[in-house]
């Protein structure tokens, strides 16, 4: 990259490259900038003109950011977040400006938590609509990459330790909303229920998973071929609710997070054991986009997830 000559730079420039990073679209950048199309790609060939070197690559599925491009974003994102914060410090209020808000996580997180969030907006007699989208992965990245949805709530192992290794050069954001653990849960008066359960007992037994992807192998399964185990898996559903219902009607076992088991509505029909062998805490993050991170209306859904008091769970 040659040397800048920052006090040259057209700023206007900046919310440009901001907007066709977020957007990864000239057209659908030019909506929202309400510019023409040619207006955009003419800022665009300004600013690669300023840095020295091309920001974007045009391809058959939009514009692909170069490395430089990457690097530039997250502060170019931030400083234009609190230039906003300063000038429109008021910009959003909730009883006063209609917002509609998509929010991804799985049946049981939903059972959870929009009761309070439900009240909370209700409070402040705030004009919020929201969406619960229905997860089919435990990585959302794709889904708020994509802006199909303003924030993921959920255990997302994978995403956590992709963005954690990224550090500040995240295009995500993040914020541990509350912990849990994982149990193996079985119908009253099933035959292991009055027992200790053993590992040659839990593997001997059938078993249901909840798996989003639809795939009948999941993350107990790597623990037991870890040791040298395996299990038979009758059904494989992708709502903790239906997992509750089926297993309290059935002697089929079970795992979920703790926090999770009332939200079945079938817990007063179950057993909750102790797993014989160990998978660690399920930690539940709420996760967004960068290009959210400064918006009010955004903040102040986030402030209010955060608010909501997590289950009480050992």
């Amino acid at each position: 990259m040659s040397k800048l000559n920052f006090r040259t730079l057209d700023l206007n420039l900046l919310r440009v490259f901001d907007v066709v990073m977020a957007e990864g679209s000239l057209t659908r950048s030019a909506v929202v900038l309400a510019m023409t199309q040619p207006a955009v790609s003419h800022a665009l060939k300004r600013l690669n003109e300023s840095v020295g070197e091309p920001l974007f690559e045009r391809t058959a599925h939009g514009m692909r950011p170069t490395p430089l491009a990457q690097t530039l974003w997250p502060q170019v994102r931030a400083a234009l977040g609190t230039l906003q914060q300063a000038f429109a410090p008021s910009a959003f209020d909730p009883a006063r400006d209609r917002v509609a808000f998509r929010l991804a996580m799985a049946d049981a997180t939903a059972a959870l938590l929009m009761p309070a969030l439900v009240q909370a907006i209700e409070a402040q007699q705030a004009l919020a609509n929201l969406r619960v989208v229905p997860l089919a992965t435990r990585d959302p990245r794709a889904m708020l990459e994509r802006g199909e949805v303003d924030v993921a709530v959920g255990y997302f192992p994978d995403a956590m330790a992709a963005l954690l290794a990224q550090g500040d050069d995240a295009a995500l954001r993040h914020q541990r909303l509350y912990d849990t653990h994982y149990v193996c849960v079985m119908r009253r008066g099933h035959p292991l229920a009055d027992q200790p359960l053993t590992l040659e007992a839990y593997c001997a037994a059938h078993h249901l998973l909840v798996s989003f992807s639809g795939r009948a192998h999941g993350f107990v399964d790597q623990a037991l071929a870890a040791v040298g185990q395996q299990r038979r898996i009758v059904l494989t559903v992708n709502q903790f609710y239906t997992a509750g219902r089926v297993v309290a009607g059935s002697d089929l076992l079970t795992v979920l997070p703790q926090s999770f088991v009332e939200a079945t509505g079938a817990a007063a029909a179950l057993v909750v054991k102790p797993l014989p062998l160990p998978l660690g805490r399920v930690h539940v993050e709420m996760m967004w986009h960068l290009r959210k991170d400064a918006l009010p209306a955004q903040r102040w859904l986030r402030g209010l997830l955060a608010g909501i008091e997590g289950p009480m769970v050992g």
